[in-house]
């Protein structure tokens, strides 16, 4: 359901839903400025590009950039060189929130706490014999 919230790019009041995350008229910006960055990268020169390149070449922020490639709309099959950032490090990635360097950190630890836990649990569990 469509909640009324303000655009975090110019402040106006908006329905968010999900297809839209700002206000019409900061929608058709974004539009006109994916219509540039599609026609750059389409030539077949420009293909590999890598993002700092979109960015010099077509004016475009790279945070509206990496929002494209997050929602699928530049398809990084026809763009190697493109992705955004790991949400941890900020390394580049293609899928995902997390780079496989921080996602096996998270999982090794979530491991360890795992062994620990079951420790606590063996040493609570842990009869105790007195000798009178």
């Amino acid at each position: 359901m469509p909640e009324l919230e303000n655009c975090p790019k110019c402040g106006n009041l908006y329905l968010k839903n999900n297809i839209r995350d700002v206000c019409g008229s900061c929608y058709k910006e974004e539009e006109k400025l994916y219509d540039i960055v599609y026609k750059f990268l389409r030539k077949r020169e420009n293909r590999s590009a890598t993002t700092e390149t979109v960015v010099e070449e077509t004016g475009v922020e790279e945070e509206l950039l990496y929002k494209w490639v997050r929602k699928g709309r530049l398809q990084l099959a026809q763009f190697p060189n493109l992705g955004y950032p790991c949400s941890k490090c900020g390394a580049l990635i293609r899928t995902g929130k997390l780079c496989s360097s921080c996602a096996g950190k998270i999982k090794n630890d979530l491991e360890v706490l795992d062994k620990e836990e079951k420790r606590k649990e063996e040493l609570r569990n842990r009869t105790y014999y007195s000798q009178n």
